[in-house]
């Protein structure tokens, strides 16, 4: 047997209480509040279950085995972690010096189902016109972050948009824990490692992201975007790296912009607050942003190009497409792309529909 193959199994033994819930495809994600309060999330809705482990102790190794396939270890030190199951889903650890119900797991399932921005059109989550401009987005090497809350499908669509990268390109992903899975043949996934229990040897996506601008990359992909490392990523789109791409938290387009800001202060380089505004509304080209409605429903909620600042330093953000209720769909706003003329010089504007003037490329 394969060594993910043995941890399948073994992990699976040591989360029989869930175990069903693992297996249902209808579950999005599992919280285990303690060995004997567990909740789980179906469609946007969260349930409390009868499901429980014996004790502290059954949790605790379940626990343990999950950090051992991703090579971490609990120790005395330890107070969380992140790692992730055999099939792929997210997992997060928070151990009872922090929490005061025991041990806490959040299980982020894995979705089976590949999706593709075709697929999310077929099923009505946005109109193939957003499709279209997202494409030609990532084809012309626009910097893209995809932004929402917690539990939006972030992930899963960044790795939609990430499958229309170019398959002649040179890939590296950085995750905290691998979640992506871009199918191009040419990709390299970095992992980040947490210290031994001596405090060393701990690798950081800012640490992976410096070793990633040595190794020529044509596009770099990191998973979230959460600390000091924003300002390592802003800069490298300002200095060449084309068509990078990001996801991070944020309610809009806007909050998405001060919160790369927030992020990047937290790098510890001092820069003025207006040069820093400069430089992010430079690299990013374009926010997706995503948010779950109040019947748990996750939309597209606009799409937006992000210009130069305005003469009083503020975000100039135009929004190309935009939620409609009514309709149920993210549709267009009616507001022409910047980007017309770049998709005409790499010579794609016959793969535009004319019918539909997003790119002002009418009469081409």
């Amino acid at each position: 047997m394969e060594r993910s193959e043995i941890f399948q199994a073994t992990i699976a033994r040591f989360l029989e209480p869930v175990r069903a819930y693992l297996d249902d495809p209808s579950v999005s994600e599992i919280m285990i509040n303690g060995p004997f309060e567990i909740y789980v999330e179906r469609a946007g809705q969260v349930t409390r279950t009868d499901a429980a482990f014996a004790d502290e102790g059954a949790l605790e190794s379940a626990a343990r085995n999950i950090a051992q396939f991703t090579n971490k270890r609990i120790t005395p030190d330890t107070s969380r972690f992140d790692s992730r199951l055999p099939d792929g889903s997210r997992v997060h650890v928070v151990l009872p010096r922090c929490s005061q119900k025991g041990l806490c797991i959040a299980i982020r399932r894995f979705s089976k189902k590949s999706f593709s921005l075709e697929g999310l059109v077929e099923r009505g989550a946005f109109t193939d016109q957003v499709r279209e401009y997202i494409e030609l987005v990532v084809a012309i090497e626009k910097n893209l972050v995809v932004s929402g809350g917690t539990g939006t499908g972030k992930t899963s669509l960044l790795n939609a948009i990430s499958g229309k990268i170019d398959s002649t390109e040179r890939i590296i992903v950085i995750e905290d824990s691998s979640e992506l899975q871009l199918q191009q043949p040419h990709v390299l996934p970095f992992e980040t490692r947490m210290p031994d229990r001596h405090g060393r040897g701990a690798v950081t996506i800012r640490d992976l992201f410096h070793s990633a601008l040595r190794m020529r990359p044509d596009r770099i992909v990191i998973g979230e975007c959460r600390g000091g490392e924003a300002l390592d990523l802003i800069q490298a789109m300002t200095s060449g790296h084309g068509g990078s791409m990001s996801t991070l938290h944020a309610n809009t387009a806007s909050d998405a912009l001060h919160r790369l800001e927030t992020m990047a202060l937290m790098s510890g380089i001092e820069i003025p607050l207006t040069a820093l505004r400069a430089q992010v509304a430079s690299a990013i080209d374009v926010v997706v942003q995503l948010t779950r409605l109040g019947d748990g429903r996750r939309v597209l909620l606009e799409v937006s190009e992000v210009g130069r600042l305005t003469t009083d330093f503020r975000y100039d953000v135009t929004q190309i497409f935009t939620y409609d209720g009514d309709r149920r769909c993210t549709t267009w706003t009616g507001a022409r792309s910047a980007f017309g003329d770049e998709v005409r010089q790499k010579g794609l504007a016959g793969h535009v529909d004319l019918t539909r003037p997003v790119f002002g490329l009418e009469g081409q």
